[in-house]
Order: C-alpha cells, then sequence, then structure tokens
C-alpha cells in the first residue's frame, strides 16, 4: 500500500518500576504525536527491566489486568495514533513442567482508538552465553510463543517481532511472503552484540525482505530498586528505521528520546521490482 507514514522510535531506559516506566514513556509518545507521528513504537520490555525474577512474580500481571497495557490504549485513544508496544513482559497460567507459570514476552499493534489490533508472543528465547561472565536463560522465566503474526494498517502490513528474533532469517522471510511491508524488531539488545551485530543484522532484514524495518530499543543502564546477584542490566540502544534498499534512515544513539522518520511505502514495491528475491525463491532439498 503505497502512501506516506511518520513513525517514532521511542528509545527509553526502563526501570523496574513499571509504573515509573508508564509515565516516562507515555510523555516520550506526546512528544512524538505532537510532532505528528502516527505510529509511535517502544522498546521490548518497555514495562519493567530486571534481573530478578522474585520481584517479576510479585508486580508482573497477567494481560486483562496490566496496567501498562490499560495505560497505552488509553494514551492511543486520546491523542489519536497507533501505537506498537514493543513487548510487555506478563504473567502466564501454568504448563506442563512449569506448575508455577512462566512469563511471557508480548508485543502489542494498538490502533487510534486503543484497541487491540494484534498481539505477538516472542518466539526466540535469548538462552547465550555473551561472555565475560553475562549469561542469558530467557527460557527459564519465560514461555515462547508460536505463531507469527502479520496485522494490517491503514499504511501496508506490518509483521511484528521482538529482539532475539532478529536472528533468525526464515521468520521474516515467511512474515514478507505473508504480505508484510514493515517489520517491527522493538528490542532490548546487550552491549556486546549490538556493537557487532545490530545494524548489520537490522540492514540483512530489510535487504532479504524488501521492507522497511522499525526497531525501538533500550538504552544505557537500568536502573533497579531489585539489584539480583549484582548484576546491572546494560543496553546498547541506537533505535533504528531501515528503508527496503538498506539504507540506514535513523539511528537514535544511546540518548534516550523520540526519533522521527517519514516512510515512503512506495518503497517496498521499488526495492522489491529491483531484486524479486521474493518472487524467485525456489523450494530445496535440504543436505
Amino acid at each position: 500500500m503505497a502512501g506516506t507514514l511518520r513513525v517514532a522510535l521511542i528509545q527509553t531506559c526502563a526501570s523496574d518500576v513499571p509504573a515509573q516506566n508508564l509515565a516516562a514513556t507515555s510523555a516520550l509518545i506526546r512528544e512524538a504525536a505532537a510532532r505528528g507521528a502516527q505510529l509511535a513504537l517502544t522498546p521490548e520490555v518497555t514495562n519493567m527491566v530486571t534481573f530478578s525474577r522474585a520481584l517479576q512474580a510479585e508486580v508482573l500481571k497477567p494481560e486483562e489486568a496490566d496496567e501498562s497495557l490499560a495505560g497505552y490504549r488509553a494514551l492511543a485513544a486520546e491523542l489519536g495514533i497507533w501505537i506498537l508496544v514493543g513487548s510487555l513482559a506478563l504473567k502466564a497460567p501454568p504448563e506442563e513442567g512449569f506448575p508455577k507459570g512462566r512469563f511471557v514476552n508480548r508485543s502489542f499493534l494498538i490502533d487510534a482508538a486503543g484497541g487491540i489490533v494484534a498481539r505477538y508472543d516472542k518466539i526466540h528465547m535469548f538462552d547465550v552465553e555473551v561472555g565475560e561472565g553475562e549469561s542469558y536463560r530467557e527460557s527459564a522465566a519465560y514461555r515462547p510463543g508460536g505463531q507469527a503474526v502479520v496485522a494490517d494498517t491503514p499504511w501496508g502490513r506490518i509483521g511484528m517481532t521482538i529482539c532475539y528474533d532478529l536472528r533468525f532469517p526464515a521468520l521474516y522471510r515467511a512474515l514478507a511472503e505473508a504480505g508484510a511491508e514493515i517489520l517491527t524488531i522493538p528490542s532490548a539488545f546487550t552491549q556486546p552484540t549490538g556493537a557487532a551485530h545490530w545494524e548489520p543484522l537490522m540492514r540483512a532484514r530489510a535487504i532479504e525482505t524488501g521492507c522497511f524495518v522499525l526497531a525501538p530499543a533500550s538504552t544505557g543502564t537500568h536502573p533497579m530498586v531489585a539489584v539480583a546477584e549484582g548484576r546491572q542490566r546494560r543496553t546498547y540502544g541506537h533505535s533504528m528505521a531501515v528503508a527496503p534498499w538498506g539504507e540506514v534512515l535513523a539511528d537514535a544513539g544511546e540518548e534516550i528520546g523520540a526519533t522521527l522518520v517519514d516512510l515512503d511505502l512506495a518503497e517496498v514495491a521499488k526495492a522489491r521490482g529491483r531484486v524479486p528475491s521474493l518472487a524467485n525463491a525456489r523450494d530445496f532439498a535440504k543436505p
């Protein structure tokens, strides 16, 4: 779908206090709306960044009771803009092997009336050894999703993903083949992996699919009331918008704020017409 869309990449440094994060992020969204943003996008785990599973178990709520989600829905309706809540950490019901339940890492696309258009649960869990004593086992606390999601908007179709999904190109090809013209990748990238891989992976996903890539990100050293095992969370920042031909349209650096970008959706068809890799793909037998 051709047309112009003004988006706002909201870059934050969330604490482990959800109400505090809702207020700070909402202020940035208001600023973006005043500057003409039609779609504002927030980072991964917009509501709470922490290493403390005990604090999460105490504070987090299921979707239907979550104050952050209710707040962003009300804000979208008040401002008359769409909001992609990059993700919220939420409680989930008990499951086999996890009688107390795990959390879910869920992205929400909210329309200008405050309605939830689409939900996406992060599929790929960040179970890694980054190095220098920095390790993560997301699957120990979070239940992975299993369904790819494409959502319709007035400007075109959006394919929804979250952070570590970025490293699995088959997901993005599937979204593009399902009609996605914009890919959202809200993130909380670590500083070591961000410095090494953030920009090349973002550009690769755009080039491979002929889609716009929008990646709002967390940045800096996150303030925490509950410090678990003496660990601090530091994220890379550099919220990014990439065009379908691979050009970086915006890089927010490391500062908290709202970065606005105008997208010409006609660029999607133009890029795919120049190199029709989606149309040229062939099935093959695996080795």
